[in-house]
């Protein structure tokens, strides 16, 4: 596992953003661009990729235990610090490309508000009862299927 591989899983873990990193990094004085830190999340076969060394891991890590932990004179509790990194994540509002989906209701009667449905049958007052065949509740297998793909087992 390099160095990368590390970056990339703890960005994910602990769900932080490009901008995020930078200001841990800040915190042990650390000066890192965007870009610079974009080069790190590249796949290795990109032009503009760059690896991880060893000291800009070492200062994130460091700027990691600051940034969740706090310092001595100023503790700070790690769930919450998670927890604000959770609620800064903007939620995808998909619903206004997509037209609402409204089920029909199954009986006419019930979707009416102003009157309560009427119960004229005797059928209405209580549900249908599926009907198994009799012995262990299980429907009746008509026929049993093989199936060949294509492969000889030996």
């Amino acid at each position: 596992m390099t160095n990368n591989d590390i970056l990339k899983k703890l960005r994910v873990a602990l769900m932080l953003r490009d901008d995020q990193i930078v200001e841990i990094l800040e915190l042990v004085d650390f000066r890192i661009s965007k870009s610079e830190l974009g080069a790190f999340f590249r796949a290795e076969d990109h032009p503009n990729y760059m690896e991880c060394g060893d000291q800009v891991l070492r200062n994130f890590l460091n700027g990691l235990v600051i940034h969740l932990r706090g310092t001595k004179e100023n503790p700070k509790n790690p769930n919450d610090v998670l927890a604000r990194h959770k609620a800064q994540i903007p939620k995808k509002d998909s619903t206004k490309d997509r037209p609402e989906f409204k089920a029909a209701p199954k009986d006419s009667e019930r979707a009416r508000g102003d009157q309560s449905p009427s119960r004229t049958s005797s059928a209405a007052k209580r549900p249908k009862k599926k009907e198994f065949p009799k012995g262990n509740g299980k429907p009746v297998v008509v026929e049993k299927v093989v199936y060949k793909n294509g492969k000889n087992k030996k």
